[in-house]
């Protein structure tokens, strides 16, 4: 199979061809930094993460860039609020960020562009667009004028006619038709703002995409991906505006959006209050069960998140951990000379690929990694009954598949020896293994789900108790 993803634009899948051979140039619209990050954020950057990993598996070179929207109108809010700079706030919030997607095993950016360090990008394009007769000043303010764009609304599937039905212009607005969307916003007192031809101001939320895309990546790239909640009117004014601006379509040649995470079949979001931060995650689960439950749906899927499910992806991940570092306590004192896989090693790769072909369906690339570990399990007991060579070649070609597959989900785990652990944890281990002979498994459990927040992790394997850091 081909590999093929679901472009919204055209509301099937679709075979991936980048414009230029095995180079894919690939934008995601990142966070606004005004306050902690969530799940649902999580889900967004964890998706486009295995994305990049797999097209990467797959022979292609990415050029990723990923946006920071530093400056808006929900920054300069929070900030007074909290009687800080509005450049302090953001700061803040996408430190954390960064650090959370450090944590979360999410792969740097080639670039994190912020709208605050690309202010001249900016107002070229909205000159371009006015040049061109798309776009309108107003006292101060530029507006984007929707009716002069006659593929409006193609991405949403919504007509224009009844966009405008029931919309007015709010007061204060100085647009010509309700449905005109600002590119520049005159500074209002107090507010940050930049020097341009129109007076002093600051970017209208959709344009900055536009421009950071496009300077980085070109008039015209292959992917754009987001979370469903940017299709209208945020990726629909995107489109608008990049075309108008370079006289050149497609803006993007596929475009990809994830689901939601809900709560009780909710949407999580901040404005709902429903929400959990990436930051209380990782302080109860490793971060690698946080992707593993991520990847169990499909993408374009609705999350619905619970603790049980969290706590279902751990002990399914500690299983294949379990098979890995079997196999490699015992290969390591073999000696082992291998270049090709065997036929059914190469079966269950070929599965994982082809789920990940289609539409990257994590759900059943994870099913071929259980039918990998088990068939691993197989071997494993062969050898230790036969010795052959053949079945030691089995159980090496086992083992790289399978830590090669973990990494391109990027579930690969972080091993911790026992010399590495401190007296304190050393005694919390011996503990709770005083705790399981005597029969008292809530003691057990306590002590376990303490080490978890320390980032230690422990397993009960047939060769005793291990550990290792998923910190």
């Amino acid at each position: 199979m081909a590999l093929r993803f679901y472009n919204t634009m055209a509301r099937k899948k679709e075979v991936f061809k980048p414009q230029k051979g095995k180079r894919v140039s690939m934008y995601v619209c990142g966070i606004t930094p005004y306050d902690a990050s969530h799940l649902g954020h999580a889900r967004c950057y964890i998706t486009w993460d295995v994305l990049r990993r797999y097209l990467e598996f797959s022979g292609y070179q990415v050029t990723f860039i990923q946006n920071i929207t530093d400056i808006d109108d929900k920054i300069i809010r929070r900030a007074h609020e909290q009687h800080l700079d509005p450049k302090t706030l953001s700061k803040k919030f996408s430190d954390q960020f960064e650090s959370e997607l450090a944590r979360l095993r999410i792969k740097p950016a080639d670039q994190y562009p912020k709208v605050t360090e690309n202010i001249p990008a900016i107002i070229s394009m909205i000159q371009q667009i006015i040049q061109h007769g798309m776009a309108y000043e107003q006292d101060g303010d530029v507006y984007f004028e929707v009716k002069k764009f006659k593929a409006y609304g193609t991405l949403s599937r919504q007509n224009l006619n009844d966009l405008i039905q029931g919309k007015r212009v709010e007061h204060g607005e100085k647009k010509r038709h309700p449905e005109d969307f600002a590119l520049w916003k005159q500074a209002k007192p107090g507010e940050p703002f930049w020097k341009s031809p129109w007076g002093n101001g600051r970017p209208g939320w959709h344009i900055e995409c536009s421009a950071m895309s496009t300077k980085y990546l070109g008039n015209q790239f292959d992917i754009h991906a987001g979370g469903q909640d940017l299709i209208f009117p945020h990726h629909e004014n995107e489109i608008a505006q990049s075309e108008a601006a370079s006289q050149k379509k497609p803006f993007v040649r596929y475009w990809l959006h994830n689901g939601f995470v809900t709560v009780e079949k909710d949407k999580m979001a901040k404005s709902a209050g429903n929400f959990m931060t990436i930051h209380e995650a990782l302080q109860i689960h490793s971060p690698q069960s946080i992707r593993y439950f991520i990847l169990s749906t499909h993408y374009r899927h609705p999350l619905d998140y619970s603790e049980k499910a969290l706590e279902q992806s751990k002990r399914s991940l500690e299983s294949i951990y379990n098979a890995i570092d079997r196999l490699e306590k015992t290969m390591k004192k073999q000696t082992v000379n291998a270049d090709s896989l065997n036929g059914p090693v190469e079966m269950r790769l070929q599965a994982f690929i082809h789920a990940m072909d289609d539409d990257l369906n994590t759900p059943l690339a994870i099913a071929a990694l259980f039918q990998l570990r088990d068939y691993a399990f197989q071997q494993l007991e062969a050898f230790q009954k036969t010795k052959t060579s053949d079945t030691l070649l089995s159980l090496y070609e086992a083992h790289r598949t399978l830590v090669q597959l973990m990494d391109v989900l990027g579930l690969q785990q972080q091993t911790k020896t026992k010399a590495s652990v401190s007296k304190e944890i050393k005694e919390q281990i011996e503990a709770r293994e005083r705790a399981r002979k005597n029969k008292d498994f809530k003691k057990a459990d306590a002590i376990r789900n303490e080490l978890l927040q320390k980032g230690v992790v422990l397993e009960d394997t047939p060769e005793g108790i291990q550990w290792r850091s998923d910190s």
